[in-house]
């Protein structure tokens, strides 16, 4: 599709795809440079897809705030494809960023976990579930360390039904390493989830190990339904040269605790407690007394 026109935008090269679509970057003459995700050709007549990537569209679009790709417009161009254009962010995915760098310092780990907390808090406050957090769906930007939260594709909304808001394992298979427990066990998501895997996340990019030890898809269903996560300071196995002070290790757990009442009250209050936490050295525990109040206001 490159040097394609679609809908006054002029397709430059192709920057990503999926099975249901695929990402160009694309020029507008009002508009500039953006992202332009367009829906599959051969998929423009299955109703199911294009009302899930008209939803995407519109849930995204929904949420205004620094840290969440701005959505510019969504539309149908002449010759029937759907498109959905957003801001075109600078940086690169967080998960190609992560596997080259991680494990990262503890104050840039921070910064970025702020930052997705704020984006996903807008979200929340928007009445949507993200559902899909993982670095995949992150842009960082090194040089600024700004992030930028992108694709809404199996979010949901707070206030639709009951059955609209069921979420079906199937969806998770590529992403399992993320998600919450309750997601695969046939309960409503709720913002709690996200929480859970935004401390996913962060205990990635802290220690370049996640909290289970599986590495198929099977394996890793049932450990999340079955096993606790591994504690942060025990990340990486008895060869791991990791040390975090105690606080760090119990902001992490308790946001991957497996009953989300147990968590924190919102993911702004574990980014806050997270942040906190991350500036305590292991060395020196008793900094953890300028800090007490901070982490108290959080629980």
């Amino acid at each position: 599709m490159v040097g394609t026109p679609v809908a006054g935008y002029t397709i430059k090269k192709e920057v990503g795809e999926g099975g249901t679509s695929a990402v160009y970057l694309a020029e507008h003459p009002n508009h500039g440079t953006v992202a332009l995700k367009v829906l599959r050709e051969k998929l423009r007549q299955d109703k199911t897809a294009v009302a899930r990537f008209i939803r995407e569209a519109k849930y995204g679009a929904r949420v205004r705030h620094p840290n969440v790709v701005e959505t510019i417009e969504i539309g149908q161009a002449d010759n029937g494809l759907h498109f959905l254009a957003i801001e075109w962010a600078e940086g690169e995915i967080l998960d190609r960023y992560a596997k080259q760098h991680a494990p990262l310092p503890r104050d840039e780990v921070a910064t970025i976990v702020s930052q997705i907390a704020a984006g996903v808090q807008a979200a929340h406050d928007a009445n949507i579930v993200h559902r899909d957090l993982k670095p995949e769906n992150v842009m960082y930007d090194p040089k600024t360390r700004r992030v930028k939260l992108l694709d809404f594709g199996i979010a949901t909304d707070t206030q639709a039904s009951s059955d609209e808001r069921l979420t079906r394992a199937g969806f998770f298979v590529r992403t399992l390493m993320y998600i919450a427990p309750e997601a695969l066990s046939g309960e409503i998501v709720t913002a709690a989830a996200d929480q859970y895997s935004l401390a996913t996340i962060a205990y990635f990019l802290l220690t370049r190990c996640l909290p289970y030890t599986a590495k198929a898809p099977r394996e890793m269903f049932t450990q999340l339904l079955t096993m606790p996560p591994i504690p942060l300071k025990d990340a990486g196995g008895a060869d791991a040269e990791f040390s975090f002070s105690q606080e760090l290790s119990d902001v992490v757990m308790r946001a991957l605790s497996r009953a989300p009442a147990s968590r924190y009250p919102s993911v702004l209050a574990f980014a806050n407690a997270f942040a906190a936490a991350a500036a305590i050295s292991p060395d020196q525990p008793n900094m953890l007394n300028k800090f007490k109040g901070l982490l108290r206001r959080n629980r």
